[in-house]
């Protein structure tokens, strides 16, 4: 693919909008509905994340528009997000607040490189209950992180979020009076976001909630924690860095760059199948989709925000407003660019218990109960890598459980491959002959790999007792790598030094080079002992077994 083209398929178009009066209220419509709904959870992520809400807000704004005019999902909404705020906690804590936005600026250079080098449709690779069990764990872990907050107390940065809520429910259990207070407002919040969505699915839940819970402590002047200053503009600042600063945070930067593209990608193919059956809405484009959050990440850390990946939670509701075109998601920025100018003083009244109940009852509907059943029903192996998935990522890492859930599925996935190759010896075609007990013909089926090789070439030495001539069919055999084949000619080898001769019958175009330059097929006793057809290698078997042995090492006529 040429320069330009690459470049046309990478970077924003015309085609991005449709400006038409229909399309273009429906876009206004669901933007306004998405910023009410993204705005407590900016807030929350923001506090959750240890940056602040005012990063939550930054990057919500400025990291919203860059991924909706660069992105390559029409409908998809960006932002801050629990999955983010995860990863960047224990960064936090053990580098401050001040190493977020440049983890962000590197961090999103990684994902845009990705997206340039072509990478983005590598996540089609990732198997499904890897998938399920990582969204699990995120939401177990936003929960538990809520925890302290809602119990008020507070946890140490970094510390394991399972411990952490623990220990914040044994402290309030024993301490003093503040607990009530911030339970009170956790429940107050989590009752209307689960009983107004009944009444109407319009209804912004989440922001009424917050808005009453905030009303209700002002009222009764209750002790709580607040959100506190916030930033009334916007302001570009590139963080200051050194050598041994970026040294230090490679390893935040990989891990930030490997979720914001595993996170947005599923975030955008998701979208996909929320779209199907309704408006068109225009391709999704992987590629282009890394290259927006990269920009998006880049944009946001220079104006001290955080990494930004596509939000799952929003987009549906972007979706299900519906959008058709990025405006949507243009709008739902501006919304929120909107509040931080005209209201800043109002939210910064907002308890923080209250952001607490707005992120415990998301995690809640981020856990997908069918899909889970599902994994959980299908076989004892996803249910096995779900499980390990999602408990590596509540008590270790994110990035890790999914190269750990990685590792378990094609554990999984070779051992039924391993199983289901099988060599099985056939019956001689055509009338029985006299000699025919001398001559045995193997079928290989399935795999001869690593892991399955040396089961079958055992099989085959146990079964050749009194046979002069082994006839091996491969047309049958789908997939052989190098071990496999280096152990078939080891086999070969073997049986000729017995004194049995190997013919083989039906080597597929691709598996020929591979089993000349493992030197398999040198071990036959003559380079005509391989075959077309298994007609021609019977043939030549029985005239070898009436010829007798010493016969074997001439051509096959």
């Amino acid at each position: 693919m040429s320069v330009l083209a690459t470049a046309r398929e990478l970077l924003p178009g015309r085609d991005d909008y449709d400006l038409r009066g229909p399309v273009l209220r429906a876009d206004l419509l669901a933007g306004i509905t998405v910023g009410v709904v993204a705005l407590p959870l900016a807030l929350a992520f923001g506090v959750s994340s240890g940056a602040g809400p005012a990063a939550g807000l930054v990057t919500a704004v400025v990291a919203g528009i860059v991924a909706a005019v660069f992105g390559g999902s029409p409908v998809q909404v960006s932002g801050p997000t629990g999955a983010m705020a995860v990863v960047l906690a224990p960064i936090v804590a053990a580098h401050g607040p001040s190493s977020v936005a440049l983890v962000a600026i590197l961090g999103g250079l990684v994902v845009l490189v990705a997206g340039a080098a072509r990478l983005g449709r590598l996540v089609g690779y990732l198997p499904w209950p890897v998938v399920e069990g990582f969204t699990f764990g995120i939401a177990c872990i936003i929960f538990l992180q809520q925890v302290p907050a809602a119990v008020g107390t507070t946890a140490p940065p970094g510390k394991n979020p399972l411990l952490a809520a623990a220990n914040a429910v044994i402290q309030a259990v024993t301490g003093g009076s503040t607990a009530v207070w911030t339970v009170a407002t956790v429940t107050l919040v989590a009752a209307i976001m689960l009983t107004l969505p009944k009444l109407h699915r319009g209804i912004p839940a989440s922001l009424l909630a917050v808005a009453a819970a905030t009303v209700a402590a002002e009222i009764v002047h209750a002790p709580l924690p607040r959100i506190g200053g916030l930033p009334s503009t916007l302001d570009p600042a590139l963080p200051s860095f050194t050598l041994g600063a970026v040294r230090d945070l490679t390893g935040a930067v990989v891990a930030v760059a490997a979720l914001a593209a595993i996170e947005s990608l599923l975030s955008a193919r998701v979208a996909v199948t929320m779209t199907r059956g309704g408006p068109p809405v225009g391709p999704t484009r992987p590629d282009r989709e890394l290259v927006g959050q990269g920009l998006a990440s880049i944009a946001s850390g220079l104006f001290g925000g955080m990494p930004a990946t596509g939000a799952i939670a929003r987009t549906a509701v972007n979706v299900r407003s519906g959008a058709r075109t990025r405006l949507a998601a243009i709008t739902h920025a501006l919304v929120i660019l909107a509040v931080i100018y005209a209201a800043t003083g109002l939210v910064s009244r907002i308890p923080l218990a209250a952001l607490a109940g707005v992120l415990m009852v998301t995690s809640l509907r981020m856990v997908p109960l069918p899909a889970i059943r599902e994994v959980l029903h299908a076989s004892r192996s996803s249910a096995a890598t779900f499980a390990v998935t999602a408990l590596v990522t509540v008590v270790a890492d994110l990035i890790l459980a999914v190269e750990i859930g990685l590792l378990v599925a094609a554990f999984f996935a070779l051992r039924h491959l391993a199983g289901a190759a099988n060599a099985r010896r056939d019956p001689l075609p055509g009338p029985t002959t006299s000699g025919d007990e001398h001559i045995a013909v193997f079928r290989f089926e399935g795999a001869m790999f690593w892991g399955a090789s040396e089961r079958l070439l055992t099989e085959i030495a146990d079964t050749t007792q009194d046979v002069l001539v082994v006839i091996l069919r491969l047309s049958r055999l789908h997939i052989l790598d190098a071990t496999g084949a280096k152990a078939l000619g080891e086999a070969i080898e073997e049986l000729e030094a017995r004194g049995v001769t190997v013919l083989v019958k039906g080597v597929q175009h691709h598996h020929r080079h591979l089993l000349a330059a493992t030197g398999a097929l040198g071990m036959l006793r003559h380079e005509s002992h391989v075959f077309t057809t298994l007609d021609d290698a019977v043939t030549h078997a029985r005239s070898h077994v009436h010829s007798g042995p010493t016969s074997a090492a001439a051509p096959a006529g």
